[in-house]
């Protein structure tokens, strides 16, 4: 394939976004952060965060499990922009972690994030690091998701449609359940 300058410079000029998540499990405010990421990018890069992390209380999910519930959330929507998505192990060295992050992905222009330790992170490296405006915080917070499963309270209504058919497909629910339940027995 040939590529043209002039395709060559627009290349260059495209404004690549990275948005990273744990996604335990993926919600609507997840939903919303990739729709803003997506107005300020030309390119998304979404990061499951956490990724050797599963089958724990505050990380139920698997990285593969979680890559399946955005997968099946994109496909419900028409966004006409690239987006790649991949995972990233933790590292215990925070100051080590944004050039993990650089070694692992493409280059990149933005990171949208809301969390505090990737602001300093990112901003230390040198990266622009733009917030994500919150969309009902106060509900849609994973960790009060899997409260409420383990309570047996309502909360379909916090996820897409295709995550809450995915959770329940695979039994999700039912273990966040038991990973409460197993907690417990070690206390």
């Amino acid at each position: 394939m040939i590529m043209l300058i002039s395709d060559f410079w627009h290349f260059l000029s495209m404004v690549r976004g990275v948005f990273i998540g744990r996604f335990q499990p993926f919600h609507h405010g997840h939903g919303e952060a990739i729709k803003f990421a997506l107005e300020n990018s030309d390119e998304l890069l979404i990061v499951i965060g956490s990724a050797q992390k599963n089958h724990e209380l505050e990380n139920p999910f698997t990285t593969g499990e979680r890559y399946e519930m955005i997968l099946r959330y994109l496909k419900t929507k028409d966004y006409r922009k690239p987006i790649l998505i991949t995972h990233m192990d933790d590292i215990a060295n925070h100051s080590l972690w944004v050039r993990n992050l650089i070694s692992y992905l493409p280059r990149f222009d933005y990171i949208f994030s809301n969390n505090r330790l990737v602001k300093i992170l990112g901003e230390e490296a040198g990266l622009k690091v733009i917030p994500v405006p919150f969309y009902k915080r106060e509900e849609l917070m994973a960790t009060k998701i899997r409260e409420r499963i383990i309570k047996g309270e309502p909360w379909k209504d916090l996820v897409p449609e295709p995550v809450y058919e995915y959770i329940k497909e695979i039994g999700g629910d039912l273990r966040i359940k038991e990973l409460a339940i197993a907690k417990e027995d070690v206390h």
